[in-house]
Order: structure tokens, then sequence, then C-alpha cells
């Protein structure tokens, strides 16, 4: 699902080494937490994984796609494989919720009646089916990142990025979300976490990848893991 093989990312604007010589394996199926202090380097993976940078070196396979080598015309197919959720929700805000959800299949030229039957289903998935005619500016922090979820949800998408999804939400929707994001896991959904919330990754008890200074420090899928 996820290969880093010896992946470095050196930024030429400013010479900042972002991530060094990481290698990582997440495979399909799988629910990680990424963490990592501020500056650590986990925007730049997930920069890569997206193919929104390159590597400076090494090699990069996602969803059995060779990133370093792909074309630029290519990357939209790579991203039809993803559902990003972001921490800013990134609703369209003169769109009600079903029209915000709708819109992301529209965009991947899905027809009128598969939009009918789908975003139904997955408004109710995410617990938002008596909200599908609210507008987002009318819902709390929560039902909005519920929208974002369902948003990426919707085009049945192998692998989540969800990008620091508590972060402008309180604890206790926190933690609905990582649980409603643990569910679709369970259905054999790839989730890959981005978070700084330690407390809230340790309750779940998934597989924890750690980022310092551009390196994999600790990942608990390996008790032997060494640092380096």
């Amino acid at each position: 699902m996820i290969e880093f093989n010896n992946v470095s990312k050196v930024y030429a604007s400013n010479g900042v080494h972002a991530l060094d010589n990481v290698s990582l394996k997440i495979d399909k199926g799988e629910m990680v937490f990424i963490v990592g202090a501020s500056g650590a380097g986990k925007s730049t993976f997930l920069k890569l994984i997206m193919r929104e940078e390159k590597p400076t070196s090494g090699s990069i396979i996602v969803n059995n796609m060779h990133l370093e080598k792909m074309r630029r015309g290519k990357v939209p197919y790579l991203r039809r494989t993803m559902g990003i959720v972001f921490q800013d929700f990134r609703l369209i805000s003169k769109m009600t919720v079903y029209e915000n959800v709708a819109f992301a299949m529209r965009c991947v030229g899905k027809k009128n009646d598969a939009i009918k039957k789908r975003v139904p289903y997955i408004l109710e998935l995410v617990g938002l089916a008596d909200k599908a005619q609210d507008h987002p500016s009318e819902l709390s922090g929560g039902e909005q990142q519920r929208v974002s979820l369902a948003r990426a949800l919707v085009n049945n998408p192998e692998m989540i990025i969800a990008d620091e999804p508590t972060g402008n939400i309180d604890p206790e929707m926190s933690y609905e979300i990582i649980e409603l994001l643990s569910e679709i896991n369970k259905r054999g959904t790839t989730v890959l976490i981005v978070t700084h919330e330690h407390e809230l990754v340790k309750s779940f008890g998934k597989r924890v990848i750690t980022i310092d200074d551009g390196r994999v420090v600790s990942d608990t899928a390996d008790d032997r893991f060494v640092v380096i």
C-alpha cells in the first residue's frame, strides 16, 4: 500500500532536510498513526505520499505506483485512490452538506443516479443523514469534520489520509472522529492519521510511527525497531 525505501527530502529553496533516509511499509488494511512535533517531517511525509513533492533520493510506492518516476499527468489517478481529511474541513460554504459530498463525486465524473444512491448512504454512515440540507455554518466543528470525512469516503478510496483531523474540534468529538475512522478501517479501508495528540493515540492501541527531525525514531509494528 505504502512503501518508502531510503527516502530523503531536501528542499532546494532553503536547504532544509525534511526527511532523512526513511524506510517503512504500511500494508493494505492497516490503521496507522503518524506522530511527531511540529517541524518533525510529518507534513513532508504526507506531501510525498500524495505526490505534492518528489523525493530527493530513494523510492516511494503507493497503491502499486512508483511515485518518484510518475509523470505529472498520472498524479490525478493516484489521488483518486485516496480520500483526504483536512484539519480545516475545507467545505464549500454556499453548498449544503449533501452538495458538498456530491461535489466530490461530480469531480470524478459520476452520474446523477450514482450520486443520489451513494451520498445518502455515506451521510448515514457518518451519522449526518438528518443534516443533509444544512449548510456548514449551521454545524458544529465535529459535524463539519464528519462532512469532510464523508466527502473523503464517497468515492470509495483505497486509503483515507487524515491530516490533524481533530485539530479544530473539542476533545470529546476528537475521540468520536478517531472512533469513526477506526470503524471505517474495520471495513477494509487503509487509514493513515497524522496527529500530535499522543494521549488520544494511546487509547486506540494501533500502530504508531514516530517521526523526529526527519527520521523514523520508533515504530510499534516492530518490537525490534532500533532508533538510528
